[in-house]
């Protein structure tokens, strides 16, 4: 641990660690802030760390009130997106599900996106 008051400058990664069992639903946890209704925003899920831009291996999009895109139905949002719940839950969990999320939440303008990475066991 850093001496006390010194100032630890690693990078902030957003994410969170979510342990399941096989053949169980998994949530994972993903939020962005709504305050009003311009607020809501397309977003995305994918496989493996966020990459620049998009998601790698894509399992969700959303417009922002509803999922557009589904690569496979055991991974669904039943959170309320126009709130900016975009949790993703995967069903009957396999072995196959374990590694790293993306949630990115798609912010107008340069370099805005929310991304945060979880980590499935």
């Amino acid at each position: 641990n850093p001496p006390k008051g010194s100032i630890d400058w690693s990078p902030i990664v957003s994410g969170s660690l979510v342990k399941g069992n096989v053949g169980q639903n998994i949530t994972v946890p993903c939020f962005y802030p709504v305050k009003r209704i311009q607020d809501i925003t397309s977003m995305c899920w994918g496989r493996d760390s966020c990459p620049a831009s998009k998601c790698y291996r894509t399992i969700i999009w959303t417009d922002g009130w509803k999922v557009t895109e589904q690569y496979n139905s055991r991974y669904m949002l039943k959170g309320n997106l126009p709130m900016g719940d975009v949790s993703l839950t995967i069903v009957n969990a396999e072995e196959a599900d374990s590694g790293i999320y993306c949630c990115r939440v798609e912010i107008s303008g340069w370099f805005n996106d929310r991304t945060s990475n979880h980590k499935v066991v």
